[in-house]
């Protein structure tokens, strides 16, 4: 047998390993989503079918707790020549239930300046519970003069807050990082 035909045999047997490489990888999906459906590990794919009669069926978020609601206010405190205030005064929400609100800020001077938030919590005990995903108070903020933003709060509160808990106030203290601070007002002298 020559080198041609030992060749040409090599080459069949690559195109069939690849040819059973392409059918594996092709069949792989449809394996991989029975293989789910009958341990049922797969529960994300779950939310993802349509019920029949009901094409716009959405999963029920079965961790919100809808038999109280919240009042969650907002406050927002500054020390120094800027505008800083929530984008709303209060939000009524269910425990577990995801909510955004913003925050807006513009920088009324005529520099640069590089500042940063601290939230507060009002009852404390209100703090472990009010579990923030997203916020501005997370980094420090560079803004040009005049440069306005809004930044968002996502947070969701832990539906173990105790029930005699009905108002919760979030409260953010902006202040400049590595700059200077105006001098504390002077109270009367006695």
């Amino acid at each position: 047998m020559g080198l041609r035909a030992e060749n040409r045999r090599m080459l069949g047997k690559l195109a069939v390993v690849a040819a059973g490489m392409f059918a594996f990888g092709y069949a792989l999906i449809p394996l991989y989503q029975a293989i789910c459906e009958a341990t049922g590990i797969n529960i994300l794919s779950l939310a993802e079918r349509q019920v029949p009669g009901n094409a716009a069926a959405t999963p029920v978020n079965t961790q919100v707790d809808r038999s109280r609601t919240i009042t969650v206010e907002f406050d927002a405190n500054s020390r120094g020549p800027w505008e800083f205030k929530p984008g709303q005064r209060s939000v009524q929400v269910h425990p577990g239930e995801l909510t955004t609100v913003m925050y807006e800020f513009r920088n009324v001077q005529s520099r640069r300046m590089v500042a940063q938030a601290i939230p507060s919590y009002a009852p404390m005990q209100a703090g472990s519970h009010f579990n923030k995903l997203q916020c501005f108070c997370f980094e420090q903020h560079t803004l040009e003069p005049g440069e306005s933003r809004q930044w968002p709060v996502a947070f969701v509160i832990d539906p173990r807050l105790s029930r005699d808990v009905t108002t919760i106030t979030l409260s953010y203290t902006f202040f400049e990082v590595g700059g200077s601070f105006p001098a504390a007002p002077k109270g009367p002298s006695t």
